[in-house]
């Protein structure tokens, strides 16, 4: 009995002695920018924000003359760390000897998803330089909903291009890729580098508006692309009236409701025999992204899954040739696995997500609004190349509309 007392007061005294502070200890860590490979030296370092974001929670700090941001007072944790800016084309010459093309600005953005913070350190951030373009993704509505009957309904899915820029785009001829959405990748990034080197992304479908007369897009102007333009509100409130959309994908099997007044979206490719709509998963992975070239599609290469030569098959699309990309990405009990991206970061170096993890919840993500506005006053959207901080979800944005 005293042997037990004995060992019951060692244990008592050790316990006094632990610190059980030390867990949420703060620590001091700093964010060193790589600026992007186009930059000859590294000017303009200084005066950027980076954000470190864990939850609902955003830390911000600004870099120095070296490009070093420094947060003090930090909870171990895991974060997002993310930066982006813009440069002016004259800005852009200067850092990179040459001419701006294809656009009148630049983003440059980084970012680090789910990055364990534990001890004092420096994280190098690297970051990516796109050209800002005038036409990007708005809205993907891919969750569905349950009908009044409280059946799956997924006829009121939809896609809304957005013109964020200052000019009036003729829109004519653009394409929309859907792409590879298998539980199982059929490619990672990994594996795209290495039978690819980095150059294509796969597509399960490729739509194209048509392209036999102009359809100009006006600053701030929008273009509703549906499967099935139709008012879907009669079938559950969480539904929309689509019936004004500007394209729709036909359903050629006759299961979706199309609306004969509504022009035909062109199916490119598709990699299902017996889908002619839009396949946007309603739960995730569901990335989109757009481009515009004159070559022939068809003669663009088809692959199997990685190490397979049989089974179904994805059209490569040139990384070079895409204006802009969303990825969504599977929100499961376990959070959301950041290595099933299929998008590049260049492409976008984030994802949004829907709060459920098996959709037929009504819920949309879409852009936030910028703080800026266009010369003629019209409302932009944040562009940053990073979902993770362009993108909200909600169960009431309408179709045409975003925040103010």
């Amino acid at each position: 009995m005293k042997h037990s007392l004995y060992i019951l007061t060692v244990a008592l005294l050790l316990a006094s002695c632990i610190d059980y502070d030390d867990a949420t200890t703060e620590i001091a860590v700093r964010v060193q920018l790589t600026m992007p490979s186009e930059f000859t030296g590294n000017t303009g370092m200084a005066g950027h924000e980076i954000v470190l974001q864990q939850g609902n929670t955003r830390l911000k700090a600004v870099t120095d003359d070296q490009g070093t941001a420094t947060f003090t007072n930090l909870i171990p944790d895991v974060y997002d760390i993310s930066c982006s800016w813009e440069i002016t084309s004259d800005q852009y010459r200067q850092m990179t000897q040459q001419e701006l093309s294809g656009g009148t600005s630049c983003t440059i953005a980084g970012s680090l998803n789910s990055h364990l913070i534990n001890q004092e350190q420096t994280i190098r951030l690297t970051t990516n330089l796109s050209i800002n373009r005038d036409i990007i993704i708005g809205k993907v509505y891919y969750a569905g909903s349950k009908d009044n009957n409280n059946r799956t309904y997924m006829p009121g899915k939809y896609l809304e291009l957005y013109n964020n820029g200052n000019s009036t785009v003729d829109v004519a001829g653009f394409y929309i890729g859907l792409v590879e959405a298998e539980s199982t990748q059929a490619y990672t990034l990994e594996n795209l580098h290495e039978a690819f080197a980095d150059s294509v992304v796969l597509c399960k479908q490729i739509f194209r508006i048509p392209a036999d007369k102009p359809f100009p897009v006006q600053p701030g102007g929008t273009v509703l692309i549906v499967n099935s333009a139709a008012d879907h509100t009669v079938n559950n409130d969480m539904e929309n009236n689509l019936s004004d959309a500007d394209f729709e994908a036909k359903d050629a099997s006759g299961r979706t409701q199309n609306n004969p007044a509504t022009p035909a979206l062109e199916l490119i490719y598709t990699m299902y025999p017996s889908i002619s709509n839009m396949n946007l998963t309603q739960s995730g992975p569901c990335a989109v992204i757009i481009f515009r070239t004159d070559e022939q599609i068809d003669d663009w290469q088809l692959t199997y899954p990685y190490g397979k030569t049989t089974g179904s098959q994805w059209k490569l699309v040139p990384r070079r040739l895409i204006i802009d990309g969303v990825e969504a990405l599977s929100n499961k009990a376990t959070g959301i696995d950041v290595s099933t991206k299929r998008l590049y970061a260049d492409i976008d170096a984030g994802y949004t997500y829907i709060e459920a993890r098996n959709g037929w919840t009504g819920e949309v993500v879409y852009r936030r609004t910028a703080d800026k506005r266009g010369t003629d006053g019209h409302k932009m959207l944040t562009d940053t190349n990073n979902s993770s901080n362009d993108f909200h979800v909600s169960r009431t944005i309408k179709p045409r509309q975003y925040d103010e």
